[in-house]
């Protein structure tokens, strides 16, 4: 199974970089944590990830990614979870941020 993200910081205009983030399964066990690449992105989970049908999450520290920046935000933690259906599909969650406001969809 194959799982990505993609931060964008829509206050800046740019990837959110160094934005940390947990997969968790839907039970609240943590499966791994990284950190968004000079592009705002993670597709590497360190060997673990998704890898069977269920509910699961990610959770982003935007708390700490706009207190370095000196930014106040109203989400210090967004959540988003998700379904996966099928393991042998390639999932990708994008999150669109800005300090009072974010959205998601499934990419691909």
């Amino acid at each position: 199974m194959s799982l990505s993200t993609h931060v964008l910081d829509a206050t800046a205009g740019r990837p959110a970089v160094g934005v940390s983030v947990r997969l968790e399964r839907a039970d609240g066990v943590v499966l791994a944590r990284a950190v968004t690449d000079p592009d705002g992105r993670i597709t590497d989970w360190g060997g673990a990830g998704a890898d069977e049908p269920g509910g699961y999450r990610l959770i982003f520290d935007t708390g700490t990614y706009f207190a370095a920046r000196e930014i106040a935000t109203f989400y210090p933690e967004v959540t988003v979870a998700f379904a996966i259906g099928d393991p042998s599909e390639r999932y990708h969650v994008p999150l669109l941020l800005s300090p009072y406001a974010y959205s998601t969809y499934r990419g691909s």
